[in-house]
C-alpha cells in the first residue's frame, strides 16, 4: 500500500470524520487519497485557522481534531494555534508536509524545521524518517493527544515517503517508554480529603478547564451537590459550573467577579481541580497564609508548581471525581454558606446599580448585550470569545446552563482565534447555536475565515464589539499612564459591507434596543448574521 492511502486509513481507524486544512505540493500525494476517503475536509483561508478549528472541533466533541497544512510557511503559520491548544490543553493532530528526505538541512524551497520550531509547545512531535514507520507514529500520535493530559501532537512527513510503498499494519498496540498516564486517584489521598473536608469551616471548590478536558462536568456537579460546597472558577472552568448551582461564585482572579474572589479569598479549605494556577488567577489564592490547597490534576508537573499544596493528588479529574461521589457526604457548614450569601446578595446589588447607572450617552451596553443573548439561548448554545475585553464581558455575562459550552483562548490569550474555532464548533455539533464574540481589533485577524463560512453553509452569530481600538490595551494604557499609544483604529472597515461581500447577513446596533433587533433577526435567519455593535471607547472592561 502507498504511504498517503496508509495515512488516510490511519486517520479512518481513528474515527475521524472531518479534516480542516490548506493544502501544498508537499501534501499532495495526501490530498490525492483524501480525495478518494469518506473524512469531509474544510478548507480554512488561512492556516493558522485550520488549526484554531480543529481546536473548536476536538472541545465540542471531546474527540482529537485533525488538520493537515503544507510545508515551510504552511507549517509556521500554524504553530500560533499548536500553541494555543497546547496551553489550553486541547488534544490535536497536526499532520505537515516536509520536503524531500534527502533535501532536509538544504534549505530547499518552502523548508523550515518545523519540529524544531514546535518542540516547547507540543505535548509531542514526529519527523517520520522511515515510511514504513507511518502507521504505528500516527497511533502513537493520537494516543498521546488525547491520553494524560490532552495536548497538540504534531507529525512531519517528508514527501517523498508518501509515495512509498509499505506493509499497512494498525493492529499493533500502543506501548511507550516511560509515558504511562496516571488516572485513578490514590485511595489513601482521597480519604485525606474527604476527612479535610470534613473538619473545614470555609471550604471551597475551584474549577479549573482540566475538569472539560476530562469530560467531568457531570460528575463536577454531582459532587458540589453532594457536599453543597461553593465553587468558583477560572476562566477555562467557566461551562463546567452551572449558573443555577445557588453556590457558583464565578470567575476568579484579575478580570474576575468580586464576590468570587472575595470568597477565594476568605476560604481556609480549597479543592482545586484541573488548574494550573496561571498568573491572572492567581492572586486571591495568597490572600490568606493559613489556606490549605488541595490540587486534583492529570499532570504531576502542575502540582506544587505555584502554589504550596497540602494534599497532592495525580490522576483523571473524572475518576478522581467519581471515586469522591462515593465518599462525600453533606458539610457542616451552614456559616460559611450564609457568610458567602451575603457576599453574592452584596455583589449582585452593586452589579445591578452599575448596569443601571450605565451613561445612556455612551450607547449600546455590551454587558446588557451578552445578558440578553444568555437570556434567549436555549442550554445546548456554545459560546466562542475571542481575546479582549470581549472576552470578559462574555465570561461575565453568559451564563452556563444544562450542556452550553464556553470556548476561549485562555492560556495564550490568541487574537482571531473566535471564528475559527466557532466554525470547527459548529461544524462538529450542527444541530447546536453557536455565537461568536469578537471585537474590531481580533476580527481583522481572521475575517477571511467568513469565506470559509460561506462555502461551507456554516451559521453562525458574529457579534462584533466595535470600540475602534484594540479595547484590553487601550484600557491598560489608560490605567498605567493616562494616555494612549498605538492601540486605536482609526478607519475601520465597513464590517456589514464586508459580511454582505461574502454572503453572510449583516446588521449594526448602537443602542441595546436596536441591539435586541438585530439579535432576533439573526435567530430567524438560516445562515450566518454579523452584527456589528458600535461601543464607545470608554466602556470598560468590568463594571
Amino acid at each position: 500500500m502507498i504511504a498517503s492511502e496508509a495515512i488516510i486509513h490511519c486517520l479512518e481507524s481513528e474515527n475521524v470524520e472531518v479534516l480542516f486544512g490548506y493544502p501544498g505540493a508537499a501534501v499532495a500525494p495526501i490530498y490525492e487519497e483524501l480525495s478518494r476517503s469518506g473524512i469531509r475536509h474544510i478548507l480554512v483561508r488561512h492556516e493558522q485557522a485550520a488549526g484554531h478549528s480543529a481546536s473548536g472541533y476536538a472541545r465540542t466533541t471531546g474527540k482529537v481534531g485533525v488538520c493537515i497544512v503544507t510545508s515551510g510557511p504552511g507549517a509556521t503559520n500554524v504553530i500560533t494555534s499548536i500553541a494555543t491548544a497546547y496551553m489550553d490543553s486541547i488534544p490535536i493532530v497536526i499532520i505537515t508536509g516536509q520536503v524531500n528526505s534527502s533535501q532536509i538541512g538544504g534549505d530547499v524551497f518552502q523548508e523550515a524545521d518545523i519540529t524544531g520550531s514546535t518542540e516547547p509547545f507540543t505535548k509531542h512531535n514526529y519527523l517520520i524518517k522511515n515510511a514504513e514507520d507511518i502507521p504505528r507514529i500516527l497511533k502513537e500520535a493520537f494516543y498521546i493527544a488525547r491520553s494524560g493530559r490532552p495536548g497538540p501532537v504534531l507529525v512531519d512527513i517528508p514527501m517523498d515517503l508518501q509515495n512509498k510503498d509499505i506493509n499497512f499494519d494498525y493492529s499493533q498496540e500502543v506501548s511507550i517508554r516511560g509515558y504511562k498516564p496516571k488516572t485513578s486517584g490514590h485511595a489513601l489521598q482521597l480519604k485525606r480529603i474527604i476527612e479535610r473536608l470534613q473538619s473545614a469551616s470555609r471550604p471551597l471548590v475551584c474549577v479549573g478547564g482540566g475538569v472539560a478536558c476530562s469530560g467531568a462536568r457531570r460528575e463536577l456537579r454531582r459532587f458540589l451537590e453532594l457536599s453543597g460546597i461553593p465553587a468558583v472558577h477560572t476562566l477555562m472552568g467557566k461551562d463546567s459550573v452551572e449558573d443555577s448551582y445557588d453556590g457558583n461564585f464565578g470567575l476568579i482572579g484579575m478580570h474576575g467577579c468580586a464576590a468570587a474572589n472575595r470568597v477565594l479569598s476568605k476560604a481556609d479549605v480549597i479543592v482545586c481541580i484541573g488548574t494550573r494556577f496561571g498568573d491572572r488567577a492567581v492572586a486571591p489564592f495568597k490572600g490568606s497564609p493559613r489556606k490549605e490547597i488541595i490540587h486534583i490534576d492529570i499532570d504531576a508537573a502542575e502540582i506544587g508548581k505555584t502554589l504550596v499544596t497540602s494534599i497532592p493528588v495525580v490522576g483523571d479529574a473524572k475518576e478522581i471525581l467519581i471515586q469522591l461521589n462515593e465518599m462525600i457526604q453533606p458539610l457542616k457548614i451552614g456559616e460559611w454558606l450564609e457568610e458567602t450569601n451575603q457576599i453574592k446578595r452584596k455583589a449582585d446589588h452593586s452589579r445591578q446599580i452599575k448596569l443601571a447607572e450605565y451613561p445612556q450617552g455612551h450607547g449600546l451596553n455590551p454587558h446588557s448585550a451578552i445578558n440578553y443573548i444568555s437570556e434567549c439561548s436555549d442550554d445546548s448554545t456554545i459560546m466562542v470569545t475571542d481575546v479582549g475585553q470581549n472576552q470578559m464581558w462574555a465570561s461575565h455575562n453568559f451564563k452556563i446552563y444544562g450542556d452550553r459550552l464556553f470556548l476561549t483562548s485562555g492560556g495564550l490569550g490568541t487574537m482571531g482565534y473566535s471564528l475559527p474555532a466557532a466554525i470547527g464548533a459548529k461544524i462538529a455539533a450542527p444541530d447546536r447555536s453557536v455565537i461568536v464574540t469578537v471585537g474590531d481589533g481580533a476580527f481583522q485577524m481572521s475575517l477571511q475565515e467568513l469565506g470559509t463560512i460561506l462555502n461551507n453553509d456554516v451559521k453562525l452569530i458574529i457579534i462584533v464589539f466595535n470600540n475602534s481600538g484594540l479595547g484590553m490595551v487601550r484600557e491598560l494604557q489608560m490605567g498605567l499612564y493616562q494616555n494612549t499609544f498605538g492601540v486605536n483604529i482609526d478607519k475601520n472597515p465597513d464590517f456589514t459591507i464586508l459580511a454582505e461581500a461574502y454572503g453572510i447577513n449583516a446588521r449594526r446596533a448602537r443602542t441595546n434596543d436596536e441591539f435586541v433587533e438585530a439579535f432576533n433577526y439573526a435567530r430567524s435567519r438560516n445562515n450566518s448574521t454579523l452584527i456589528e455593535c458600535i461601543v464607545d471607547q470608554g466602556t470598560r472592561t468590568l463594571l
